[in-house]
This record gives structure tokens, C-alpha cells and sequence, in this order.
């Protein structure tokens, strides 16, 4: 699995970013499968954002198979101890996205107020209250940096401590059953959403994407070659040079929908590699346990 951004969209100002959020999932589906590599899922990773989560849910799944991600994930730190599955509005969560085409999950959750944080929502997560839609999620996050949200501290290369966190949600997961066989989801197989109209809180407008910038639709075919670093000449401190594509892309069947609307500055037409992995995509979700490997995995591997 692959998130390709996260927390772009943060408040319902910055939409007009989002077709650039959704073209960088897109052409990232297409270098896997350009390149022949292992079909992963690749989505985006949305902010704890109530004005336009629904929105961005539905544009990320909307339009060209080619165009749509294959998850969506949000962060969510409504259920702050103690609270309960209502009471946090987590059952609002489960209707809201009920039907929704791409599998979804927590990308973090985990709130630290008022305190201690004993991970109550564990038990919600991974239980019938929400397996039927939800593909479980992170707990937020492995090392502590400064923010409170730590579950262990790193004291050297080869050791970290544990901190309060670590052992709460240890003492949730022991307490909570595993889900058994699909968890009664419920397939929609891989339907697409409606893109969403515009609104005070969404200014997209148009369904058509950003082009790929030239340079990286050569690497499409061609080799990429040894990574310049982080300092000098093709790093990214070195500055653009002025070859990224104009115009836009429309959806389409993954041959149409290469063809710009636009030119470049040069009057080449680009094309945008928008050929995704698979599309619809039926999902069976498989459930595994969490694990402290450098950080927690939780929810559903998407098979």
C-alpha cells in the first residue's frame, strides 16, 4: 500500500489543490504499471478536516477509472477518552461512508486530551460496529517527537523505551477479539462516487487533471537512473528548469485519456500516462493483527 500524499487539503480554503493531488495518485498508478511492478494500492491520505472530508472522499473516487485512487484514508481524533462509539460520532463516520466505493481506513487515530489515552476506540475499530466498512487504521504515532502523541521514546540506535501510550494500546488490542472472516463488509465493487459540486467549502470545478510534467513521462519507459541526492545539480534544492506541462487531462478509457486539452510552452502536445492498475476493483479485505515493527499497522491488507 502506498500513500502518495497526505494532509494536503487542509481547510476549506486550500481545495484547488486537489486536482493535484489526484493527478500524483494517478500517475503513480500508471509508473507501477509502466514498469511492470507489484500491483500495490495507492491513495491519498486526507486531514481531520469535517468541511470537505466527504468532498475530497468522493472527488478522490470519482470521474475515469484511470483517474480514481484505489483507497482513501482520513485522520480522525474525534474519540477523545472517555467517550463511546456514539458519543464520539464514530457511528456517524460508519453511515457516511456506507456504499462508498474504494475500501477506506484510519490513517491516524489516536487523541491525547484530556488524558491518559487508553485507545477506548480499539474496541469500535475492529468490532462489527465499523469492520463493515472501515479497514481498521494507525495509531499515531511510534516515536515520541515532541508532540505528546509517542507511544515509545528512542534512546539509541538499538533501544527505545515504552511509554504510558505503548501499554494502553497493547492492553486495547489484547482486550479486542480479531475480526473474523470478512467482517461483514459489504462488496460495491469498485463503483465510482459522484464528483462533487462546488460549494463554500469546494472549489473544483472541472473533472479534468493536471498533466504529467514532461520529464517524468520519460521515466515512464525509460530508466530513472541514480537519484541526484538531496544537494547539487537535478536535487531538489536546485530549482526547477522550466519543463513541466501546461494544460489539463480528461478522464477517459486509459487510450483517450493520455490527450491534453493543452500544449506546452514549447507547443508539443504532452500526454498523460493515466493508465491505472485495475479498475473496477473488487476488494476482499483480510485482517491482520497490529504489530510495533517501527510503527503500527492496523485494518485490512487489501487483497
Amino acid at each position: 500500500m502506498l500513500t502518495i500524499l497526505q494532509e494536503v487539503i487542509n481547510d476549506g480554503t486550500t481545495t484547488e489543490a486537489a486536482p493535484y493531488v489526484k493527478a500524483t495518485t494517478r500517475d503513480m498508478r500508471a509508473y507501477i504499471k509502466a514498469k511492470g511492478l507489484r500491483k500495490i494500492p495507492v491513495g491519498y491520505s486526507a486531514a481531520d478536516v469535517s468541511e470537505n472530508r466527504m468532498e475530497m472522499a468522493h472527488y478522490m473516487n470519482c470521474g475515469a477509472d484511470d483517474d480514481r485512487s484505489d483507497f482513501f484514508a482520513f485522520n480522525d481524533y474525534s474519540w477523545c477518552a472517555p467517550n463511546t462509539f456514539t458519543g464520539a460520532g464514530w457511528d456517524q463516520k460508519v453511515k457516511n461512508f456506507t456504499g462508498y466505493g474504494v475500501p477506506i481506513f484510519l490513517s491516524e487515530y489516536g487523541c491525547i486530551k484530556p488524558g491518559p489515552r487508553t485507545f477506548e476506540e480499539v474496541k469500535s475499530l475492529y468490532s462489527t460496529d465499523m469492520t463493515a466498512v472501515y479497514s481498521g487504521g494507525l495509531a499515531y504515532e511510534y516515536s515520541e517527537e515532541g508532540s505528546g502523541y509517542g507511544l515509545v521514546k528512542i534512546k539509541d540506535t538499538s533501544s527505545v523505551s515504552e511509554l504510558s501510550g505503548f501499554n494502553y494500546l497493547k492492553k486495547a488490542f489484547a482486550n479486542t477479539p480479531a475480526p473474523t472472516g470478512d467482517g461483514g463488509y459489504t462488496s460495491t465493487k469498485g463503483k465510482a462516487s459522484a464528483c462533487p459540486a462546488k460549494s463554500s467549502n469546494w472549489n473544483v470545478t472541472s473533472e479534468e487533471l493536471p498533466t504529467i510534467p514532461k520529464k517524468a513521462l520519460e521515466y515512464m519507459k525509460g530508466d530513472v537512473g541514480k537519484g541526484p541526492g538531496l544537494k547539487g545539480s537535478g536535487s531538489q534544492t536546485s530549482g526547477g528548469d522550466g519543463v513541466s506541462s501546461e494544460g489539463t487531462t480528461t478522464g477517459g478509457d486509459g487510450v483517450t485519456a493520455g490527450t491534453t486539452t493543452g500544449s506546452s510552452s514549447s507547443g508539443e502536445t504532452s500526454e498523460a500516462a493515466a493508465n491505472g492498475l485495475v479498475a473496477p476493483i473488487d476488494f476482499k479485505v483480510a485482517y491482520v493483527g497490529m504489530a510495533v515493527i517501527g510503527c503500527f499497522f492496523g485494518g485490512g491488507l487489501l487483497l
